[in-house]
């Protein structure tokens, strides 16, 4: 008898410390959950922001927001559970585009936009570059995915501004994109316009589209190609034969 509940605590034992042991995701999951306790959380989320160039062909710029509509809506078919959120604001020439998401999602539509350059000036949008890929985000911008076409004048770049750094124009283009959807946010959930009225009551959250202009002409900024190129690279691990010494090829025959 001692020796079966010996056993069976063992087992207690070693169930429990199973319980205990977690990994880094888990450990990011619940400090999502924390800060978004009425949410159903079931991966860590993602944001990608990147810019592009609207192809000439394009008659009708609001087939651009409905192809980004079926594309996600097939996305979240796939990957369920996975909720797609953000803004892609339509230019008159060019698209600036935010997702929030799985890692899933994100890496779906980057490879999505590597297809699009593949295709050349026969694509939708052209000359695509990343601005930013935020991980493990804490909670979203955006209560819902929207797009929103603008009807935004041409602004020439003054001396000035065309001699400012890229960095800062980076930095300055995201801190617009963070206050706009600090204000989106605020809007009632759900709401088919909150788009809109965030944009009509706040035009100076909209980023400048000779800002565009200027950071499509970074080369610093990756191309989704260039992203998912080194992404799908593999590493360079040092093999523990790396470290042997003297070298392996001491240990050859001579001939």
């Amino acid at each position: 008898m001692e020796t079966g509940e010996k056993a069976e605590k063992t087992k207690s034992q070693s169930g429990s410390a199973e319980k205990i042991r977690t990994s880094l995701f888990h450990r990011l999951l619940d400090k999502r959950i924390l800060l978004n306790p009425k949410d159903d959380l079931k991966f860590l989320l993602h944001r990608l922001i990147f810019i592009a160039r609207i192809s000439p062909e394009l008659a009708d710029k609001r087939d651009l927001g409905g192809y980004y509509e079926q594309l996600y809506q097939d996305l979240q078919r796939y990957y369920q559970g996975d909720g797609v959120t953000g803004l892609l604001l339509l230019y008159p020439s060019y698209i600036l585009h935010i997702v929030e998401s799985s890692n899933d999602v994100l890496f779906s539509v980057l490879r999505d936009l590597g297809h699009m350059q593949r295709q050349g000036h026969s694509a939708l949008i052209l000359e695509p570059r990343i601005l930013v890929i935020s991980h493990d985000i804490p909670n979203r911008l955006f209560q819902q995915w929207s797009y929103k076409v603008l009807s935004v004048p041409a602004r020439r770049l003054a001396a000035a501004e065309q001699t400012e750094s890229h960095e800062k124009l980076v930095s300055e283009s995201l801190t617009m994109l963070m206050k706009l959807g600090v204000e989106m946010l605020k809007t009632p959930k759900r709401s088919k316009n909150s788009a809109d009225s965030v944009l009509d009551k706040e035009p100076e959250l909209i980023v400048p589209q000779d800002n565009i202009e200027q950071l499509l002409k970074n080369e610093a900024l990756l191309t989704p190609l260039q992203y998912l190129d080194t992404y799908d690279c593999p590493i360079n691990v040092v093999m523990d034969s790396d470290r042997v010494w003297p070298p392996y090829e001491h240990f050859l025959p001579i001939p």
